[in-house]
């Protein structure tokens, strides 16, 4: 299963690329959330093989995800891969400059099944297909407009 979407951004793509691989600011936002989140790597600067393990709650049930950043491509995305028991997700962030001062955003996100209880997970999500896509671009483009006003404050 897969959702993508794209978001223009009012700021330069080294400004843009800066945001999404601020990794501390995505953890302490999972930590408010009530996500136990710990660092698995010992790498100090941002790279390919940075890894971390989450807990939460999730539908009444304690879920658990192991992540990984797979691709580092300095100032043009990330990609990153999530596993839990049941499901295997691939998240590819891309950018492309459209100006000096603006970015594109592309976020594509599949879903896969590693088990039957995957499977049963990503059909129920196919059936809320529609609702599902309409989430997740709501969500990228509000993440895109609070990107751009960090920018525009910091700028």
């Amino acid at each position: 299963m897969q959702f993508s979407s794209k978001e223009d951004i009012e700021a330069p793509i080294d400004a843009v690329f800066r945001e999404i691989t601020d990794f501390q600011s995505f953890e302490r936002s999972a930590l408010r959330r009530g996500a136990e989140v710990r660092r698995t790597d010992t790498r100090d600067e941002p790279c390919v093989g940075m890894s971390w393990h989450a807990r939460f709650m999730l539908r009444g049930r304690r879920r658990e995800v192991d992540i990984d950043l797979v691709e580092y491509d300095v100032p043009n995305g990330i990609a990153i891969e999530a596993r839990t028991s049941a499901l295997l997700g691939h998240m590819r962030v891309d950018l492309v400059a459209l100006s000096r001062g603006r970015t594109r955003l592309s976020v594509d996100l599949a879903l896969e099944p590693r088990s039957i209880s995957g499977r049963l997970m990503v059909q129920s999500l196919k059936l809320a297909r529609n609702n599902l896509t309409k989430r997740f671009r709501l969500r990228v483009a509000d993440y895109a407009v609070d990107l751009e006003d960090r920018y525009k404050r910091t700028a």
